[in-house]
């Protein structure tokens, strides 16, 4: 089992900066692919990134493309996700999520473990 705990995000401005953690528990994620989706009110859960087990490859969603940086450190059992220009479009729930190794995917339904969230709210 691995556990995710999401934390950083809160309120920013357009054009602004925020940063995003997730610290994992229970289990090394040195296997693990990782990924960040997030929902807005009313709309389904979407992709937003995604790092490769070693750190090696990522991808993004078009909409956050050039504007927002997966990193890992498997040493600390932490993601982030880097978020740079932000947008009011950008406001929504994050959510960290966890895959054993397998292909890079942007599909939820593929990942195994899930943080609780943290909220993005971003005024223009």
């Amino acid at each position: 089992q691995v556990q995710l705990v999401e934390s950083g995000g809160g309120y920013g401005q357009a054009g602004g900066s925020l940063r995003l953690s997730c610290a994992a528990s229970g289990r090394t994620i040195s296997g693990y692919t990782m990924g960040w989706f997030r929902q807005a009110p009313g709309n389904e859960r979407e992709f937003v990134a995604v790092i490769s087990w070693s750190g090696g490859t990522t991808y993004y969603a078009d909409a956050v493309k050039g504007r927002f940086t997966i990193s890992r450190d498997n040493a600390k059992n932490t993601v982030t996700l880097q978020m740079n220009k932000l947008k009011p479009e950008d406001t929504a729930v994050y959510y960290c999520a966890a895959r054993w190794r397998g292909v890079l995917t942007t599909l939820a339904d593929e990942f195994d473990y899930w943080g609780q969230g943290a909220q993005v709210t971003v005024s223009s």
